[in-house]
């Protein structure tokens, strides 16, 4: 097979349209800014309205840079190098794209990704399974910089997680394992999980 790896530095951007930002919203950016430093890529995220007031710890995170200004006015000067991670697009995420595409753009909410299509943002999808933002972002990672095709990674589907001895609360996501089987997840994730286990997700995210 030939070896698409790319040498190209690559840039990671989560748009944060929300006006407020939870805690679970907050333990997925650090774990993304974490894993993209150690991978030598940079994590952008974007949108972020300028009456938000973010974590110490999410403004002082190594590899993460915090812009207020949309996508379409970082790269004004044209998209063809930024990917749109689109679950309606027709072709799936490829090692090939690691070559093709510099920028890997995750709109946050299915409307705005649809409106950066029509804006021609070239899409491509990671299947058709719900994944959290950081296991969108860890598995792109995966497919352009290790060069390893979608079907070859190991996904934990709707994860059943033990909250207490006597309860547990299934997931509704996909998740990447690990090498023993359990889902990878932001530091922390697990705690709030289980501290939150009585409320609803929306309260979390």
């Amino acid at each position: 097979m030939a070896n698409h790896k790319s040498t190209s530095h690559k840039t990671y951007v989560v748009e944060h349209l929300d006006p407020e930002l939870g805690p679970w919203s907050t333990l997925e950016y650090l774990a993304i800014a974490q894993e993209s430093k150690d991978a030598g890529a940079t994590f952008y995220l974007s949108s972020v309205p300028h009456n938000l007031k973010l974590p110490e710890e999410l403004r002082k995170a190594d590899g993460l840079v915090i812009e207020n200004r949309s996508v379409e006015e970082i790269y004004a000067n044209g998209g063809g190098h930024v990917c749109l991670l689109d679950p309606a697009a027709t072709i799936d995420l490829s090692p090939e794209d690691g070559v093709r595409f510099d920028v890997f753009l995750f709109g946050g909410i299915l409307d705005r990704t649809s409106e950066l299509r029509k804006k021609g943002f070239t899409g491509r999808r990671l299947g058709s399974v719900q994944m959290t933002t950081d296991t969108a972002v860890r598995v792109v990672r995966t497919v352009v910089q290790q060069n390893v095709n979608l079907d070859a990674i190991t996904y934990v589907d709707n994860p059943e997680l033990r909250v207490d001895e006597h309860e547990s609360t299934e997931m509704p996501f996909r998740y990447v394992s690990d090498v023993s089987g359990q889902p990878i997840m932001p530091k922390g994730m697990m705690e709030l999980i289980k501290k939150d286990s009585e409320k609803g997700f929306e309260d979390l995210l």
